[in-house]
């Protein structure tokens, strides 16, 4: 598009901001690798969990895939109970709180997250945002990227996807915002490869600080 296609009036930040929760916003990796007794096992414990949730079709309960998973990076299932029982100590990434404050008087804000929705929503409350929608993938059916969840936020907020933007935490999540439509920043705040066969994001970043001046001219990007 070019820029003589827009409108003067057009709207500088998208109508809605999806993000990923436990990756993008929130710390888990802290906690899966303190539960887990090692930043080495917690690591190949959540990438067996990847996989089993990237694997499974229609959803398994997110506590199960969790056991599963240590199980097979040997792992005791006392692994699973700590980082549940850790769950609420869950810390937004640092700029989490202050780019969600800063977008809320101009978009919508929802979470679609791979968890189970009591966890989901637990771990939501933990930052002091009003959401306007939260879709787990226990309510979705499925577990991200299949493109459904991320679908189903956009029906709830009344967003068409080519208005909205997600924020990814990991680029697995970029199978879905493509099939979407979805323009996509990646806090990969890790260092994470990019996964094979994946689209790349339109931005990927360490940190969330270049989040909001990107969403900032997202109405006006000429390249879309």
């Amino acid at each position: 598009m070019t820029a003589a296609a827009y409108p003067a009036d057009t709207p500088a930040y998208p109508d809605a901001v999806l993000f990923d929760l436990l990756t993008a916003l929130l710390d888990s990796w802290t906690s899966w690798n303190r539960a887990a007794g090692s930043g080495e096992a917690g690591r190949a414990w959540r990438a067996a969990y990847l996989r089993l949730t990237y694997g499974c079709g229609r959803y398994v309960p997110y506590e199960q895939l969790v056991r599963e998973a240590a199980t097979q990076v040997g792992l005791s299932e006392a692994a699973a109970n700590a980082l549940e029982a850790d769950w609420l100590n869950l810390t937004p990434w640092p700029g989490a709180l202050d780019a969600l404050r800063a977008l809320a008087p101009h978009c919508k804000l929802a979470v679609v997250t791979n968890c189970s929705t009591r966890l989901g929503l637990q771990a939501a409350a933990l930052l002091p945002v009003r959401w306007d929608a939260i879709v787990t993938a226990e309510e979705a059916g499925v577990y991200k990227p299949d493109p459904h969840p991320y679908g189903l936020a956009l029906d709830k907020l009344g967003v068409e996807p080519r208005r909205a933007a997600f924020v990814a935490g990991s680029s697995y999540d970029m199978f879905g915002t493509a099939a979407v439509g979805l323009r996509t920043y990646w806090h990969n705040h890790v260092g994470l490869p990019l996964v094979a066969g994946t689209q790349a994001p339109e931005c990927e970043a360490a940190s969330l600080d270049g989040l909001v001046p990107w969403l900032a001219s997202f109405g006006r990007d000429h390249r879309h």
